[in-house]
């Protein structure tokens, strides 16, 4: 279905050209008026206009070919498909999608995946198809569509086709790979072995598939695979984690992994590097690692932090700090508040916020008060410096709300209390909505919880900054227990295989959701990455409790000249 499509036929009104619901063209594209043609959401064919770009290509070939003289195939119509996202869920459609007296179905259910397929027959032909969670079959769908191609020919092909990989080499050169601009698999792969193309990238630039919606990006990646063969895992490898090396990240920590490596300048002389002492870009990376490989018994190395996390508290543009303390599911009380005011009168903080994630930040801090002002508050870390749990943001909940349908709150405290002072990749913020009217933005958070009746709803891999991002919807559960399992096995899987410094919604991409989805659908797989979670949880300390109490991390951290603040707000 098409909604608010249009067609402009102002101006082929005024000039005496047939109009009716579009422009009325026939089927070489002309109009009633000799020498005028339309093509594209203005044009009406045998009564028909297609609010969608894909015809508006098959109708600029016919064109093209008319206009140069050529004797070309005549338009015959479009057969409608799309393929979209609609609320972080991939959507396919196709031909015929609504099953009557005359057709019978194909269909496939799967709760766990969130996936579910309808191939509609019509008199033994593939007449229609819709996909709901997993698209990767729509190419093939629509090209049998458009051949009215009989049922055993995709029965046949599914039962040989064993792997995404199977389906992109079996496919005929003429199949349309991008919908939204016309590029065909012969187009991709004549690319490749002209132009030497090796990567995604360099296909999408020099063909525009995959440019507009992205939902082709899968399939031209399995032909680039199908068309280097040996050279394709080469021509992909990670990039190296800086110009200190020449390894990738996975390389790093494998290493790490089989040589039982401890210290990061035990890393760099092992392994060979360039420089004696690294980067400000690969030290932190090998922190990070080595924290995630050895949680127990890694030494933290505080030379190898990031500023804002040596100093526990973030650095604005006039050389002062932040301080914002933790108020779990963005919950506090009246003596917390007190405490902050008391605190804020004390140190003659000049400016005091809420906020996006539901804190108080005090802003202007000067940085030989940070120990004492976090004795003063006596409250833990909010993190807001560090790459580890942001703040899970919650709305009111059942409690109060008129729409809640479950605890927001209670299930964002117990997040939050469960994950606090975890180390990850890059920062993670988690949202939990009581309803789908997505109060806490649930919808855009690296982890998003949204309560429905009766369950929960786990979203995952979005991102509300620069590259805002839907998150992807991962499963339904009925439990808040399912939840603090399911989050858990999820945040240790990307500990354990995210780059240092890649988002979640970079790299839910990067490895797909369906991967995430089998991996955390079994049961084992969960168990053992919760496992490992607790672990490197059980050792964490609070940053500032530990530097209040650490004469020798107050003097390492804070012996520095006062400098006066630029401004006061």
């Amino acid at each position: 279905m098409a909604v608010g499509i249009k067609p402009n036929i102002q101006l082929a009104a005024e000039s005496g050209i047939p109009v009716n619901r579009g422009i009325i063209v026939n089927d070489y594209l002309e109009t009633g008026i000799q020498n005028v043609y339309a093509v594209g959401e203005c044009a009406e064919h045998r009564e028909m206009v297609y609010g969608l770009v894909a015809p508006l290509y098959e109708q600029g070939k016919v064109l093209a070919e008319r206009i140069s003289g050529m004797e070309g195939n005549p338009y015959q119509g479009s057969v409608l498909s799309t393929q979209l996202k609609v609320s972080g869920v991939e959507v396919f459609s196709a031909g015929k999608i609504i099953e009557d007296s005359e057709t019978k179905t194909i269909k496939v259910f799967d709760d766990w995946k969130g996936t579910y397929k309808k191939v509609l027959i019509q008199e033994g032909r593939i007449a229609g198809a819709v996909l709901f969670g997993d698209t990767s079959e729509g190419r093939k769908l629509l090209g049998l569509i458009n051949k009215d191609a009989d049922v055993s020919e995709y029965t046949e092909r599914a039962e040989s086709e064993q792997s995404a990989i199977g389906l992109a080499a079996s496919m005929p050169n003429e199949e349309i790979v991008c919908g939204c601009n016309g590029v065909t698999k012969g187009a991709i792969v004549g690319a490749i072995e002209a132009q030497g193309l090796t990567s995604f990238e360099q296909v999408k630039g020099c063909t525009n598939a995959s440019r507009s919606c992205g939902g082709c990006k899968a399939l031209v990646t399995d032909l680039l695979e199908v068309t280097l063969g040996d050279e394709f895992s080469a021509a992909n490898q990670q990039e190296a984690i800086c110009s200190c090396t020449t390894l990738s990240r996975d390389e790093v920590v494998k290493e790490i992994r089989e040589k039982e490596l401890t210290h990061t300048r035990e890393v760099m002389n092992v392994l060979g590097w360039k420089t004696d002492n690294g980067c400000s870009k690969c030290k932190p990376a090998l922190k990070y690692y080595l924290g995630m490989i050895h949680p127990a018994t890694y030494e933290d190395e505080r030379e190898s932090r990031f500023v804002n996390e040596r100093l526990h508290a973030n650095i604005q543009k006039d050389g002062t700090y932040s301080v914002v303390p933790r108020m779990y599911g963005g919950v506090t009380n009246a003596a917390d508040l007190r405490k902050i005011a008391d605190v804020a009168d004390k140190y003659n903080v000049p400016l005091i916020k809420v906020t996006g994630g539901q804190r108080i930040d005090l802003l202007g801090v000067e940085k030989e008060d940070l120990p004492s002002m976090w004795a003063d508050l006596d409250m833990p870390s909010g993190y807001a410096y560090g790459k580890t749990l942001r703040t899970v943001k919650t709305c009111v909940g059942e409690n109060f709300c008129r729409f809640g349908t479950q605890d927001s709150i209670g299930m964002g405290i117990a997040m939050e209390k469960k994950f606090e002072r975890l180390n990850t990749p890059h920062k993670v913020k988690m949202a939990v909505s009581a309803c789908p009217r997505n109060c806490a933005e649930s919808a855009i958070k690296d982890i998003g919880v949204v309560g429905v009746e009766g369950a929960w709803e786990i979203y995952i891999g979005g991102n509300g900054g620069t590259h805002l991002r839907a998150a992807d919807l991962l499963c339904k559960v009925k439990t808040s227990d399912e939840v603090l399992e399911i989050t858990g096995a999820y945040i240790q899987y990307y500990r354990e295989n995210a780059a240092y410094l890649e988002r979640t919604s970079v790299w839910v991409e990067r490895v797909g959701l369906d991967h995430i989805k089998s991996t955390l659908a079994d049961k084992q797989n969960r168990t053992r990455l919760n496992q490992r979670l607790d672990k490197a949880l059980s050792v964490l300390t609070d940053p500032w409790k530990e530097t209040i109490n650490s004469e020798t991390i107050q003097k390492e951290l804070y012996q520095t000249v006062r400098v006066p603040a630029a401004s006061k707000y």
